[in-house]
C-alpha cells in the first residue's frame, strides 16, 4: 500500500505507487507511528522544497520519524507548479540559478530564500487550496517546463508539446491544449522565461521518439 507523499501538480498529496525524480518537504506534516499525514494539515512551513533523492550517501525511513516528511514528485516541473523551489542545501547550484533567474524575471533585486517563500505562498495558496492563474500570453508561447490546465488536467509544456500528468507517470506527447488556467506559480514562470530550466522526467524524451518513429 503506497503512502500519501506524491504530490501531484496541483499540490495535492496522494497515495499513488508512481515513482519520481525527486524528493522534498513543508516541514512536518505526518504521524511517525502510523506513518500518515496529519488530518488536516498540508504545510508546516513555508519553505517548500525540492530536493535530491540521494545526498552524500545519507538513509532516511520515510515518514519514519518526527523530521520534515519526505514528499515526492515525478520532475521538478511537477514540484515547481505545486509551489515548490530548488533546495539552497541539497541542490545549491540549481537554488542559485532559480534564484537569479527569478529576480530577472521579476526585475528586482536577488531575494533571500524567505522571501521567495513569502511570494510563493501567496501564489501558490487560495484558502488552503490550490491557487490557479490566468493565462496571459497562448500556452505555445510558454516556456519548457510550465504546467498548464485543461479539462480539468494538467499538462507540462516542452519541446512544443504538452504532456499531460497522471498518476502513472506522463502519457503520451498532444499538440498544447487550449489552458485554462496557469499551474506554475506565476514568479516561478517568470524564473522559467528567464532561463531556469527545470528537470524533466525522461519519459518525455522517450515519448518524443515514440512519438516521432511512429
Amino acid at each position: 500500500m503506497p503512502l500519501q507523499n506524491r504530490v501531484t501538480p496541483f499540490g495535492d498529496i496522494v497515495a499513488i505507487s508512481q515513482r519520481g525524480l525527486f524528493t522534498g518537504n513543508r516541514g512536518i506534516i505526518h504521524v511517525p507511528a502510523t506513518k500518515r499525514l496529519l488530518t488536516r494539515r498540508r504545510w508546516a512551513t513555508k519553505a517548500w522544497l525540492v530536493c535530491v533523492l540521494d545526498y552524500k550517501g545519507r538513509h532516511r525511513e520515510v515518514m519514519g520519524g518526527r523530521s520534515w516528511t519526505e514528499l515526492f514528485f515525478l520532475d521538478e516541473a511537477v514540484a515547481l507548479a505545486a509551489g515548490h523551489r530548488p533546495c539552497f542545501y541539497c541542490r545549491r547550484a540549481a537554488a542559485e540559478a532559480f534564484r537569479s533567474a527569478w529576480a530577472f524575471g521579476r526585475g528586482e533585486a536577488v531575494p533571500s530564500a524567505p522571501e521567495m517563500d513569502a511570494v510563493l505562498h501567496g501564489e501558490r495558496l487560495d484558502h488552503g487550496r490550490k491557487r490557479l492563474h490566468a493565462l496571459l500570453s497562448p500556452a505555445a508561447d510558454l516556456p519548457d517546463g510550465t504546467v498548464i490546465a485543461a479539462a480539468g488536467e494538467a499538462y507540462t509544456v516542452a519541446h512544443g508539446c504538452a504532456f499531460r500528468w497522471t498518476p502513472d507517470g506522463y502519457d503520451r506527447a498532444v499538440k498544447i491544449p487550449r489552458a485554462s488556467a496557469l499551474v506554475t506559480p506565476p514568479s516561478t514562470l517568470g524564473a522559467l522565461r528567464a532561463g531556469y530550466r527545470p528537470v524533466l522526467h525522461p519519459s518525455i524524451a522517450a515519448i518524443q521518439v515514440a512519438t516521432a518513429d511512429a
